[in-house]
């Protein structure tokens, strides 16, 4: 077994250059790679054969997989199998990038009250910064978002609140001792979902709403008796009338919105018709020429019925006529704040 620190370093890099199943490299790449990495830790680079020695040690000392194959007239070194390692990690380098990402992705919390232990947990795993390669819609004048780090600490350890909060529609401050569950985004804006402590039904405030959050530790505690994902499979947002009933919504889009309609659903119980039914439904309504014929089927809410008013006339709400009057209702008194 070498001794040399140097070596030591060497088998390090070149374990991570074969595991590493985004790259190919063949023996002039492992002898560049290792060389800048090694100059980076302040060792003197090496040779080539160096490197053919060092990989034909780590065969011997640790029975690492290591496969030659030609790939494009290169002929490339690598593990057969890329979870292997000669030293013993946590995690593999691959997931190091993961949750390098995952952190990224959840960056918009960074600076936040409550949120200081993300940037200490990749500083305590040796995450160095690197450009962001994904990006995720965030509004910045989100009022209260800092309320985000302190309502995800108190979910996350079971914590009782007390609830100041108003309504858009009324400025009176009012309160309500609740059992916060799940945080929820939904057209760029966070909600927050949990039990009232008095009767346990399930309700949801927007943060840009809420005014005051007290921890009330004293209280126990009340685990959530459903799955609150399993609320909004029936619905388009996030409001939810229990009292309402499921309804199958018939509509029509025109050609030039039926293409983002069928590529981006407003629902998952989304069906676009073709073939028989689609001539069926030509025949009923004649009027409509072309497009798109399709349905879902959900509990209408003020969500909704603002996604199908979001498409003006290239789409027509044909059942039922609740939403039909509802819609109407709503575009008419738009019009007449046109009217001089």
């Amino acid at each position: 077994m070498p001794t040399n620190k140097n070596a030591l370093v060497r088998y390090r890099h070149l374990d991570r250059l074969l595991s590493d199943h985004h790259h190919y490299y063949d023996i002039h790449d492992l002898t560049e790679k290792v060389n800048d990495l090694l100059e980076f830790d302040g060792f003197s680079p090496v040779t080539q054969r160096c490197i053919e020695k060092d990989l034909i040690d780590m065969q011997g000392l640790f029975s690492a997989p290591i496969e030659h194959e030609k790939k494009n007239s290169k002929n490339c070194i690598f593990y057969w199998n890329r979870s292997f390692t000669i030293f013993s990690q946590e995690m593999s380098r691959e997931e190091r990038n993961l949750l390098r990402e995952v952190l990224s992705t959840i960056g918009q919390f960074n600076g936040l009250d409550n949120f200081k232990w993300l940037d200490d947990f990749k500083i305590g795993l040796g995450l160095e910064e690197r450009r962001q390669i994904i990006c995720f819609s965030n509004n910045p004048f989100l009022q209260n978002s800092n309320l985000l780090g302190t309502l995800f600490d108190q979910i996350s350890n079971e914590v009782v609140i007390k609830l100041s909060y108003h309504t858009f529609t009324d400025s009176t401050i009012r309160s309500i001792v609740f059992h916060p569950y799940l945080l929820k985004q939904y057209n760029d804006r966070w909600f927050l979902l949990g039990a009232a402590d008095s009767d346990h039904k399930i309700l949801t405030f927007a943060l840009d709403r809420i005014d005051e959050v007290e921890p009330l530790p004293e209280k126990k505690y009340a685990e959530c008796p459903e799955e609150l994902q399993e609320r909004f499979e029936n619905i388009v947002g996030v409001t939810l009338y229990e009292e309402r009933k499921c309804e199958h919504i018939l509509c029509w889009v025109n050609d030039s919105s039926k293409g983002y309609v069928d590529t981006k659903p407003m629902h998952e119980s989304y069906t676009p018709y073709k073939g028989e039914k689609e001539i069926e439904l030509h025949n009923q309504y004649p009027q409509l020429e072309g497009g798109l014929f399709f349905s879902i089927d959900c509990i209408p809410n003020f969500e909704l019925i603002r996604e199908l008013c979001s498409f003006g006339s290239n789409l027509v709400v044909l059942t039922p006529d609740t939403i039909r009057s509802e819609i109407r209702n709503r575009l008419q008194e738009h019009l007449e704040q046109y009217n001089d």
